[in-house]
């Protein structure tokens, strides 16, 4: 049986990306860099069928992710055409992440293809030398393999030089080409690209507290806005301020944009509705910007912890939901979303609004902005975590993610109420 005229890219996303943070970064953290994965399949595919001159099979994306659960960028990767990824364990000893099982699938996965012959060529992006037995078993099946390495940073050998002996042809991803999708963190580095502006979040923290909060907070709401800019602008933390807040509060300094726990603690000692540290009844009475599943929203009248009447009303996706939606919801969320924050926020927010029995309902809410009711955000909170969003990375909960989630929430809604007479907000 002749192989297929078709070319296959195994990539170790654990060596590509490692090897492009030392470059780019300076360390193999891959927290140090930020990757364009659509830019990234692209370009593989495209350098591919150049080097090869066959045309695509498949991409594999071997990676490890703890307990094999895909976090956001694999969720990405998988929904797009020829990509298929593949995960493995993901484990931390000592400090230290360690893939499992990795280094096995990809050698599974190029023995099968050979012995099968699936195709005539094969292009493996790794430097790991344990691949060596793998990479001679399809050579014997009489496929042609391409090694391809990333550029070492300064003058470092990141592959093993028994692979390299053995390869067919081997090329190497220069600096140019990887910063074609890959750029270096803005961390002091020549290569940090400027920060991606955050206009979708610059409006939400932009918009208006009531009087009775604003009279309250005194000037420290005007302060809180003057950091939160400085944040948004330049995607730099906000230094401190004195603002008298209690210890802990964002009045001490806030890191990256500050939350919606740490707005409601900007308050003055012995303004009205200040909150004593320790004191938790006594925040029933603070005003945040939106709801959150663990923090207070102001609630008009007596100030309880009851939900106001206006959006009491509102129902939960939960509710609109038929058994059968679910399982609708469940295989769009599996098959086409990809999990970008902004994204989850407009799909949740798509939905609510296509099952409202009343659509009045959708102006009501708009009429809310910039807060959304407590029991529909703790919802969109959850749902979002379905994707692996909000749960901690480097040990800190991401707060931006947070906010991108509600800012595409609120994108949704205001197209939604646009269409119907209400005007937009920019």
């Amino acid at each position: 049986m002749e192989h297929v005229d078709r070319c296959v890219v195994l990539v170790d996303a654990g060596y590509l990306l490692g090897a492009a943070a030392s470059l780019l970064a300076g360390e193999p953290a891959r927290s140090r860099i930020t990757v364009d994965h659509a830019a990234l399949i692209h370009g593989l595919r495209e350098r591919a069928e150049a080097d090869t001159e066959r045309p695509l099979l498949r991409i594999y994306w071997f990676d490890g992710a703890p307990d094999r659960v895909p976090q956001p960028e694999h969720r990405r990767l998988r929904v797009m055409p020829r990509v298929t990824v593949r995960l493995g364990a993901l484990t931390r000893s000592d400090g230290r992440w360690a893939q499992k099982g990795v280094d096995a699938a990809m050698h599974a996965e190029l023995t099968e293809l050979a012995r099968n012959r699936a195709c005539s060529d094969i292009v493996l992006v790794t430097g790991d030398g344990d691949l060596l037995p793998g990479l001679m078993s399809a050579k014997e099946h009489g496929v042609a393999v391409h090694l391809w390495a990333v550029q070492a940073a300064d003058g470092d050998y990141n592959q093993s030089e028994d692979l390299v002996a053995e390869a067919d042809e081997r090329r190497v991803l220069d600096r140019t080409w990887i910063t074609q999708a890959v750029r270096a963190k803005d961390l002091g580095g020549v290569c940090a690209p400027p920060p991606a502006p955050r206009p979708e979040i610059a409006a939400i923290l932009s918009a208006p507290l009531p009087e009775a909060a604003l009279a309250a907070a005194g000037g420290a709401v005007d302060d809180a806005r003057a950091r939160v800019a400085e944040v948004v602008r330049n995607g730099t933390s906000a230094p401190a301020a004195d603002t008298g807040a209690p210890a802990g509060a964002a009045g001490t300094g806030v890191k990256g944009v500050p939350t919606p726990k740490d707005l409601a603690g900007m308050r003055g000692p012995g303004a009205p509705g200040a909150v004593p540290p320790g004191d938790r009844t006594a925040q029933a009475g603070a005003t945040l910007r939106w709801s959150s599943d663990k923090g207070w929203i102001e609630r008009g009248g007596g100030g309880t912890l009851g939900e106001p009447p206006e959006s009491a009303s509102l129902p939960t996706l939960a509710q609109l939901t038929s058994a059968e939606q679910r399982w609708a919801d469940r295989e769009e969320d599996i098959t086409t979303v990809g999990g970008d924050p902004y994204e989850v926020g407009q799909v949740f927010a798509r939905r609510w609004m296509e099952r409202l029995p009343d659509p009045a309902h959708v102006q009501k809410l708009s009429s809310m902005y910039p807060r959304i009711p407590h029991r529909i955000d703790g919802e969109l909170l959850r749902y979002a975590a379905r994707f692996g969003l909000l749960a901690h990375k480097d040990d800190q909960i991401d707060e931006h993610d947070r906010y991108a989630i509600r800012a595409g929430f609120w994108r949704e809604i205001d197209v939604r109420a646009a269409a119907e007479g209400a005007p937009a907000r920019e």
